[in-house]
């Protein structure tokens, strides 16, 4: 079984104290876990000083974008190294809200794509569907479009290059997620076409879900076998709930899946 996978995208909330909260927090109950694999992703103002409180510790800090230049005068964005040399490792590229609320194209997250691996960082690449494209029928269109323009000319030699997350927009803080045997068959739609492009590596690459989950809806969706982790959005944002679902992770990675 691939290792679990739960990372938190803080997105834009949390003052400075309240973030600092938030990660000690996470890190109290973490320690030095080994059976799953925790991410954080705090605002950008804040990774410094989140990653040097997690230094050590089996937490990976983030960043939520990258722009795809090595430097410049591209006011207000951040690049691969600032990330890296700030103490963050890994970077989430394509996620919804850059998609439609800034409008980034396939053909430049695909440059942010190769601009994080080639500087060293891990990019978590999302994909997913609107809820028109989703009740057209049009899913697997929309996903294929998103993976072949996102990930064009980009050459993974190790599925700890890069990981992959579905997330539903319909599903992504609406309340609403995906049945488990919705998302089950997406991902492993997902996963059979990286397997046409990247051949056996398919099988070791870990593909996260995304869009509402909570401690609810935790096991049920972890439990299904092409699922490797959760990317978290407003239940990151409470060390509680966060917390609750890596020990769900751990107790589902410890007993095995079902299927």
């Amino acid at each position: 079984m691939r290792k679990l996978l739960i990372a938190g995208n803080w997105k834009m909330f949390k003052t400075f104290d309240e973030a600092i909260d938030l990660a000690k927090n996470i890190e109290k109950f973490v320690r030095n876990e080994s059976v799953v694999d925790v991410a954080v992703f705090p605002p950008a103002t804040y990774i410094h000083v989140v990653s040097s409180l997690l230094k050590n510790r089996s937490i990976f800090v983030g960043a939520q974008n990258i722009y795809p230049e090595e430097e410049g005068a591209f006011t207000g964005e951040i690049s691969a190294k600032m990330v890296l040399t700030s103490g963050g490792s890994m970077t989430i590229l394509g996620h919804s809200e850059r998609r439609n609320v800034f409008g980034e194209p396939n053909d430049f997250i695909c440059k942010k794509v190769k601009k994080a691996m080639a500087t060293g960082l891990i990019p978590v690449l999302c994909i997913g569907e609107k809820l028109e494209e989703r009740e057209a029928g049009e899913t697997e269109s929309v996903l294929i479009g998103q993976l072949e323009g996102s990930l064009d000319g980009v050459k993974i030699d190790s599925p700890d290059e890069i990981v992959l997350a579905y997330e539903p927009v319909w599903a992504i803080g609406t309340g609403v997620n995906a049945t488990p045997e919705q998302a089950q068959a997406t991902q492993a739609f997902i996963r059979e076409w990286f397997r046409g492009r990247y051949g056996p590596m398919a099988d070791k690459i870990r593909i996260l879900y995304g869009g509402s989950v909570k401690p609810s809806n935790a096991e049920k969706l972890l439990s299904q076998a092409d699922i490797d982790g959760a990317l978290i959005g407003g239940a990151s944002l409470s060390s509680e709930s966060f917390c609750e679902i890596i020990a769900i992770a751990k107790r589902i990675s410890i007993e095995g899946k079902c299927q």
